[in-house]
């Protein structure tokens, strides 16, 4: 009976495998705040060039985990993309 184990363990314990392998669970490096690491980029409602990165293809504005951006910067580039589709300079979809 413990020849048993001691054979089910050699199996699972294989050496040629490393344990903290798992291609589901890969570690992603986190991304960093593009507004806070560069103090000079301001965000403004009236550059739509600059706006577009943070909108996707239909006009949705991206989350976080998209864009990369802390939770201050992403409430505000929600409140300027907002802004500038209220004055026009953004569409609210894309066709």
């Amino acid at each position: 009976m413990a020849d048993k184990k001691q054979n089910n363990k050699k199996y699972r314990n294989n050496n040629n495998i490393d344990d903290d392998f798992n291609p589901k669970f890969r570690k992603v490096r986190k991304k960093v705040c593009a507004l806070c690491s560069d103090k000079n980029l301001v965000l403004d409602y009236k550059n739509p060039e600059q706006l577009k990165k943070f909108i996707n293809d239909k006009g949705k504005i991206l989350p976080r985990r998209a864009t990369g951006a802390c939770a201050k910067h992403q409430r505000e580039i929600t409140l300027t993309i907002k802004r500038a589709r209220h004055i026009a300079m953004l569409p609210y979809t894309q066709n």
